[in-house]
Parts: structure tokens; sequence; C-alpha cells
């Protein structure tokens, strides 16, 4: 499968405002204490000993019976026993002009309390303890936590980077297509989906259907800003047409093919081939539906394997169908869950992508298909495992996932 084909890019060194959905593979550990000096909680005054005290200015020593200013994350004077709110606090003239800060009727009783309002260093984490294990899939406040623990880069599983070539001299970008014409399905999305399945999309690239164009698309070395990605996403091309030239294409540049065609419909024209430089090349066919299976169901695998991440389980959900037989091939049907079953969607010829747009996921009917009230293998899309992933198996509105 796919997923044995490839392993893990090596760890990279990223700025933090890069690491999130990253897999961190270096603990994150505090470099000094947590707070890492004694600080106030609380507008107000620093003071020492019994009061009222005499009002200094910036003192860098309270001495019994003194105050000074301090805002809320203020390094808190030596000497300072606790911090007296400003609600709780009034400032008063004395006979000799001095300013002396008193307690007004606010306060509470026994205010301040010994340490009241102090936030001692240390409070949150020791210097050295760890914060972040290595494994952790980064989250914004992973990355608010690294930052004030006073780290600049996190070391992390690199993303697979993932370049597109989009053929056919039939395709039209824009309008309503003319006979002999399609539209472009592929350019508006792909990068989208790309990016759910864990990959970084580095752009793409639009050729023809001629021989030469294809091998300089798969070369790479000019197609994608000066850099090679790491998988390469054709659409098309995979049949045994003239214009069909992924094939020749790989072994002119010395490549192999690791998985030629695969047993389901639609998609089984999809192609997998290995170049000598260790790259990864995916064809998928040019039906939209077709394309997008196999797209599910082997670059799924491969991102993920290249991402360092584990392959994806398969749920079970009840059909709520019969499904005929397909004589040695797995049947990829798009399909809506109500109540707890998957019902097959309407729509889903391999050109087809009205199905696939309101899906909640994909059917994998083997061979022997499946009855009405039997479990039916499931696999989640993309952009559906990515928006619920943390939802539990039956939904409150009455939607039963893989589990």
């Amino acid at each position: 499968m796919a997923f044995d084909c490839a392993a893990p890019l090596a760890p990279v060194e990223v700025p933090l405002a890069l690491a999130a959905g990253h897999i961190l593979t270096r603990d994150v550990a505090a470099l000094q204490k947590l707070p890492h000096y004694d600080s106030s909680a609380m507008d107000g005054w620093a003071i020492s000993g019994g009061g009222p005290w005499t009002l200094g200015h910036r003192e860098p020593f309270l001495l019994p019976g003194r105050a000074g200013v301090i805002v809320t994350g203020g390094l808190v004077p030596a000497g300072a026993q606790s911090i007296l709110r400003k609600e709780s606090g009034q400032i008063r003239h004395d006979a000799d002009g001095s300013l002396r800060l008193h307690l007004n009727d606010t306060a509470k009783k026994g205010e301040p309390g010994p340490a009241q309002h102090i936030r001692p260093a240390g409070e949150e984490a020791a210097a050295g303890e760890l914060l972040i294990p290595a494994g952790t899939t980064l989250n914004p406040g992973h990355i608010a936590l690294a930052a004030v623990a006073g780290h600049d880069n996190l070391q992390v599983q690199a993303k697979p980077v993932v370049g597109i070539v989009l053929t056919g001299s039939e395709v039209v970008t824009s309008g309503v297509p003319e006979p002999g014409q399609v539209r472009d399905t592929f350019g508006p999305q792909l990068g989208t989906v790309i990016s759910l399945l864990g990959g970084t999309p580095s752009g793409s690239l639009r050729i023809g259907d001629s021989y030469p164009e294809w091998l300089a698309a798969l070369d790479g070395s000019e197609a994608f800003a000066g850099r090679k990605p790491d998988v390469t996403i054709t659409t098309g091309g995979t049949g045994c047409s003239a214009t069909d030239h992924f094939r020749a294409a790989i072994r002119a540049l010395g490549g192999r093919l690791l998985l030629d065609g695969v047993a389901m419909r639609p998609g089984h024209p999809a192609v997998l081939a290995g170049l000598p430089d260790g790259r990864f090349v995916v064809g998928l066919p040019g039906n939209p539906l077709a394309a997008m299976m196999a797209l599910i169901t082997m670059g799924t695998p491969l991102l993920e394997a290249l991402g360092g991440r584990t392959l994806s389980d398969v749920g079970h959900v009840t059909s709520a169908a019969d499904v005929d037989p397909c004589p040695g091939r797995t049947r990829l049907i798009p399909c809506t869950f109500i109540e707890g079953l998957a019902f097959p969607s309407s729509h889903t010829g391999p050109g087809m992508m009205r199905g696939l747009a309101w899906a909640d996921g994909v059917m994998a009917v083997p061979p022997a298909g499946v009855q009405s009230g039997e479990q039916v293998p499931v696999l989640p899309l993309p952009w559906t495992q990515a928006n619920e992933t943390i939802s539990p198996p039956n939904r409150s509105r009455s939607t039963a996932w893989p589990s």
C-alpha cells in the first residue's frame, strides 16, 4: 500500500509563527522559571510593613512603611511583602507635604494579606521543566507557551511539499465550456485538499498533452519556483491512449511504478511512482470523482507516511441500502449519514461531483456487495474529517461517524 512506500521526512526547525499544525519532534522545556520574576497580579502599590505607607518613586528596595506604584505584570521590588490593589488604596497629603498611602473604605478586612496579589517566580514552571513533549501536534496554545518559555524556533516533523500538475488541452479555467471542452475542477480545490491531508501545497503547473511537457513537469527543476516538491500530483494521463504520458515520463526519468492501478471503482487507473531522488508522483485519473477517490485512498496514506503520522483507521457504518456486487473491485460510493445509517448518494458517476459535494463520507463496498443492515467500511472525507475530528461517533444531530 501507499503508506508502506514512504518513510517520514527529516525534522526541520521552524519559527514559532509557522509551527502550528506540525508534529513536535523535540521536547520543549522552560528555559527559565515561569514567570521568571516575582510580578504583580494587580494594578496598585507594592508595600512593605504596616500602613499607612510613605509613597516612594521607583525604589529598588522597599523599606518597612514604604510603598511604590506598580502595574499588573510589573516587577515586585525587593522588600515588598504584598500588593495593595488600586481599588483599596487612597493617596493623601500629610501635613509635611509628603504623600501617604492609606486603606480606603472599600478595602476588605485583612487586606493586604501576606504575599497577596504577588505572582511568585516559577509559579507556572521551574527552569528546565518539560512543557510540551515530542509527538504533540502543535496548536496555537502550544505556540504561545513555547514563546513564554523563551523559544524562537521549534523542531518539528516536516510536512511533505506537494506540487500539482494539471493536464489536458481541452480544459478551460473560467466560464461555461463549449462542446469538446471541460471546466477545470482540480485547480480551484486540490491545494485546499492537500492542506487538509497534511501536505504543503507549492503551487500548480498547467500543461497540455505533449510528452515533452509531461517530462519537464515531472522532472520538476523549473516547475515549482526552483524547489522540487516531495510529492507531485498529476491529473489525467494515467490511461493507455496516445495522450497518456505518465508512465513513459516516469521511465525516462529513471523512476519506477510502485502501484499501477487499484482494484476499485471509480479511480482504478491511479498510479503511484517513485523517482531516483526519493520524490513521489501520484497520478490521478482525469475524471473528477475518480480522481478524488484515488487521492483519498492513495494520496492520503502516502502523505501520512511522509509526515510521520500513523495510518488513518477505517470505520464502519450500517448500510441503509443494498449495493450489488462488483466482482474483483471495491466500489467507492459517496454517502450521507442519517440516524446512524449510511445512504449511498446519487450522482456519483466517475465524472460527477454533485454527489460528493454533499456527502459525509465514502462507502468502501467490498466486491461481494453489501446488504441493507450490514456493516460497511467508510472512509472520512478530508474536509469532514478536519472539522469533526473531536466529535463522538454519534453526534447530537443523529449522524453516525466511523468509529
